[in-house]
């Protein structure tokens, strides 16, 4: 991720998100801990869109390694999101989506940031597995440039 805020335009996937009045923090702008929510759901939503497997069939889990968030500018309740999601890496074993935050008619992001995944068996949730192909299908469409 750049220390700037990113367009519209690099993202692959976007899902609408309304704020909830229970996002904001007691500064009347939504809490870190939502927007870190913000790019769970985004994430998981574009994986459901993008035909992933369904991690409640697979013997193969992604869980989260890292999460980063840099912020540009308010977001809080009222506000529609459009939350852009793209993939920064597709490793063999670990996926890292990139994700910006944009508010409703703005072209730049109000926040950006990132989560990894890192796919491992799901029994030990320790062994690292590689990605299955058909993940890996799904995901190569929203590689970034």
């Amino acid at each position: 991720m750049s220390k700037r805020n990113g367009s519209r335009d690099e993202y692959r996937f976007f899902l609408a998100m309304p704020t909830r009045w229970s996002d904001n923090d007691r500064y009347g702008h939504a809490d870190s801990a939502a927007c870190h929510a913000y790019f769970d759901t985004a994430v998981a939503r574009c994986l459901i869109d993008s035909g992933a497997p369904c991690p409640a069939d697979s013997p193969v889990i992604g869980v989260v390694v890292e999460t980063h968030c840099r912020y540009f500018g308010p977001i809080g309740f009222p506000d529609t999101l459009a939350a852009g999601v793209r993939v920064g890496h597709l490793g063999n074993t670990s996926v890292r989506y990139e994700i910006g935050l944009f508010r409703e008619g703005e072209s730049v992001a109000s926040a950006e940031g990132h989560l990894v995944h890192v796919y491992v068996d799901r029994e030990t949730r320790r062994q690292p597995m590689p990605l299955p192909p058909a993940l890996r299908a799904a995901l190569a469409p929203l590689l970034a440039d």
